[in-house]
C-alpha cells in the first residue's frame, strides 16, 4: 500500500455494496447484533504493519499485529493480539503464559479454529472457535487502550472499535478469557 495522505471515506453502518466475504458481513451482523459501533474503511490488501500507515492515519487508531501461535505438539492454540510497532520474541511470551516455545501455527488450524487465511488474522475469528481451542493473548498496551483497531476477518477492510466493547461485549458472547501479557 502506498503512503499517501489521501483521505479514504469511512462508514459507520455495515456496508450495504462491495463483494464482501461471508466471515466479514458475518462479523459485521455480529458486531450490529451486540450493539457495538464501529468506524469502518475499506482499503487494499494489508498483510502487513507497513501496509497500514495510511489506515492507521484514516481512522485514527492503530491496527493491531494478530499472530496465530502454536506449542511445539500442536496441541495448545494461541491468538497474540499486540501493537503493530512491538517486536514478539518467543521466549518472553512462552514464559509468561508457561508453555513450551511458541511457533507460528500452520495455515489449516488458522482456517480450521479462526476461519481465517494468512493476512487477515484478527480477534473477531473467535467467533468461529464455538469449542474454546484458541487461547487469547492480549498485549497489556492493548488491553489499556481506548480503541482497538483490527480486520473484519478479511485484510481489505479495517475496524476502529472501542476496547471496552471486545472485552465487554465480544469476548463475553465468544467465552474467550483473555490473558494479558507484556510485550
Amino acid at each position: 500500500m502506498s503512503t499517501t495522505n489521501e483521505s479514504i471515506p469511512l462508514y459507520y453502518l455495515k456496508p450495504a455494496s462491495g463483494n464482501r466475504l461471508e466471515k466479514e458481513r458475518a462479523t459485521y451482523d455480529l458486531l450490529d447484533r451486540l450493539g457495538i459501533p464501529y468506524t469502518g474503511i475499506d482499503h487494499s490488501a494489508a498483510a502487513t504493519v507497513e501496509d497500514c500507515i495510511d489506515i492507521e492515519k484514516n481512522l485514527g487508531v492503530e491496527i493491531c499485529k494478530n499472530l496465530f501461535l502454536r506449542n511445539q505438539s500442536k496441541t495448545e492454540f494461541y491468538l497474540l493480539v499486540m501493537p503493530g510497532q512491538k517486536r514478539f520474541i518467543t521466549k518472553d511470551v512462552s514464559k509468561q503464559i508457561g508453555t513450551s516455545r511458541l511457533s507460528f501455527a500452520e495455515a489449516e488450524y488458522m482456517e480450521e479454529y479462526l476461519n481465517v487465511t494468512p493476512g487477515s488474522v484478527s480477534i473477531f475469528g473467535l467467533m468461529y472457535d464455538r469449542d474454546r481451542k484458541v487461547h487469547l493473548l492480549i498485549d497489556s498496551q492493548i488491553a489499556e487502550a481506548v480503541y482497538i483497531g483490527c480486520h473484519p476477518c478479511i485484510n481489505t477492510s479495517s475496524l476502529k472499535i472501542r476496547t471496552a466493547d471486545i472485552f465487554e461485549k465480544f469476548l463475553q458472547y465468544t467465552g474467550h478469557e483473555p490473558i494479558i501479557v507484556n510485550l
